[in-house]
This record gives structure tokens, C-alpha cells and sequence, in this order.
């Protein structure tokens, strides 16, 4: 189990189990948070605590809604901008609310949001080898 919490505390996340690669996107939303994503779907790997703020990006369709705490602003998840009736709809929360040392060691995936919309070519990285102060590897 992962938990993060945003710099002031009001929102937090769990994600159930170990998430089994994280996702770095170059899209302008994803570039300027400077988010690492994990995915789950609500209810089920990721619950949610504390009431975020979303902001819907028009100009990318309109399909996702990024949260953010509303007191201290820090992206928390991306969500369907339209959340479905019947609930347990794949999210994504930030990684970085987690604890640097909890985290290090999970694989990334670099996401090519900007241009192609589709993955980049595996580099063999961990997010201890883009946050800096995190663990090294072992």
C-alpha cells in the first residue's frame, strides 16, 4: 500500500498494492505539474481523501479533469472530466505526495502526450532516477 498527501495535508490518496510502473508525460499539463503518474481505478487500488478542484483542459478535448488541492494548489490526479454513474472509473493519482524512499524503486514509462499520444521507447529507468534525493538504486 502507497499513500501521498499534498505539502498541506487536506488531500491525500491510497493506492492499494504495488502500482507496477509509473508514467512521466511531456503533454503541457503533465510537463508543467511535473507529475509521475500511477493508474487504478477508484474504489478499487486508489480511494481518495479530502475534497480537490478540477480543472478541465478544452483545449485537449475536454476529457480529463486535473485535481488539485484547493488550498495549497498541488496536482493531485487526473479524473474523467465526466465521471461515469456507475462509479470505479480509472484515475490517476501523483506519485510525488508519496514518500521519496516508498517509491524509488517502481519502473517508468515515458508517455509521449505532446506529439504521438502513444509510448516512448523503455529506457530502463525507476523514479529514483528522476526525483532527485530519492534512493538510488540498489
Amino acid at each position: 500500500m502507497l499513500k501521498g498527501t499534498c505539502l498541506c495535508g487536506q488531500v491525500g490518496w491510497r493506492y492499494d498494492g504495488a502500482p507496477d510502473q509509473a508514467t512521466v508525460c511531456n503533454c503541457g499539463a503533465c510537463r508543467r505539474y511535473g507529475a509521475i503518474w500511477i493508474y487504478g481505478n477508484l474504489g478499487e487500488q486508489v480511494f481518495i481523501d479530502g475534497e480537490t478542484r478540477g480543472y478541465v483542459r478544452t483545449d485537449a478535448g475536454g476529457d480529463l479533469a486535473f485535481h488539485t488541492c484547493p488550498t495549497c494548489g498541488v496536482p493531485h490526479s487526473w479524473q474523467p472530466a465526466e465521471l461515469p454513474a456507475e462509479g470505479g472509473y480509472r484515475l490517476a493519482v501523483n506519485l510525488r505526495l508519496a514518500e521519496q524512499e516508498e517509491v524509488a524503486q517502481i519502473p517508468l514509462r515515458r508517455f509521449d502526450g505532446r506529439d504521438s499520444w502513444s509510448s516512448l521507447p523503455d529506457e530502463n529507468r525507476c523514479v529514483a532516477d528522476i526525483w532527485h534525493g530519492a534512493v538510488p538504486r540498489g
